[in-house]
Order: structure tokens, then sequence, then C-alpha cells
């Protein structure tokens, strides 16, 4: 791992700030950017850059679940559990993901392609219930096969890798 990026990262925080407390929610962030999750290494430089306890780098990261503390998958898979996608069977199609991809939500697939994770509301409550895979927001509105769309995404990255 590069610490040499998690540095510039702090450095462009640490001059913007006069308080007592460095700024360690943006600059977890722009970690997390950079290497689409938290990881340990660049937690434990942090805090010794920063001086602050390593606990408390850990507690702001488990507390906010917009932090990964594991890597996640290849393609993200976001399913909306929000109210509307909920009345509208999410529950249903979590369990049908779950068997697809043989993985419990906040996991991630042995070959590391496909990470599954519950989110509170992708704001499209008219579309529910909404799958985000990646950057790709799918409506399931009436679609039986939510599989369909994992098979595609697998299809298109072995066309991709040939």
């Amino acid at each position: 791992m590069d610490l040499k990026r998690v540095d510039e990262i702090i450095n462009q925080h640490t001059g913007e700030y006069n308080g007592a407390y460095p700024p360690v929610i943006p600059i977890l962030q722009d970690i997390q950017s950079e290497y689409r999750w938290l990881p340990e290494p660049a937690l434990v430089h942090t805090a010794k850059r920063l001086r602050v306890p390593l606990v408390d780098l850990y507690g702001i990261a488990t507390f906010y679940q917009s932090f990964r503390l594991t890597p996640p998958g290849e393609h993200q898979i976001n399913l909306c559990m929000g109210t509307a996608c909920h009345v509208e069977g999410a529950p249903l199609i979590l369990g049908k993901l779950e068997r697809k991809l043989g993985i419990k939500a906040g996991e991630v697939t042995e070959d590391g392609k496909f990470g599954l994770d519950e989110v509170r509301c992708v704001g499209c409550c008219a579309l529910a219930p909404v799958l985000v895979i990646d950057e790709d927001y799918h409506s399931l509105k009436g679609k039986k096969d939510v599989g369909k769309l994992i098979d595609e995404k697998r299809k298109s990255d072995e066309k991709v890798g040939s």
C-alpha cells in the first residue's frame, strides 16, 4: 500500500483546520475514495500522523455506514431497503440475490467479483424496488428474475476479458 498517497490526502486537509481536532471524517472519506475502502495500514498511518487514537478512527469508521473496513467486490450491488422498496418486495429480492451469489448482505463473493449490501434509500422511490450495480440503477418493478442482471454483468466482464 502506498502510504505516500495517504500522506497527500492528510496534507490536503490538515492545512485547512486550526482547531484542536483534525478533520478526520473528510480525511477518511478521501482515503476511501482512493482505495474504495479503509485499509488497516492506512488507518494506522493516519492515526499516527494525526496523533489521534486508532480506536477513534475505528469508532468513526464503524459508526457511519458509508465507510467500509473490508474490500468491496469488483462490482458493488446495493439493494435499496427504504420504505417504498421494502413494501414493493425488496426483502424477497435480497433473498434471491443472496442465493444467486452464494453470499449474505455485507459480504463479497469468493472470487471477489460481487459485493452485496443493503442500503436505506437511493432516492428513486417511484421506481421501487431499486437495485444499484456499480453506478447503474435498475428498477425491479414487475421483474421476476433479478439473477439475469447478475448473469449479464458476468457476461459483459467475460467479453471485456477476452
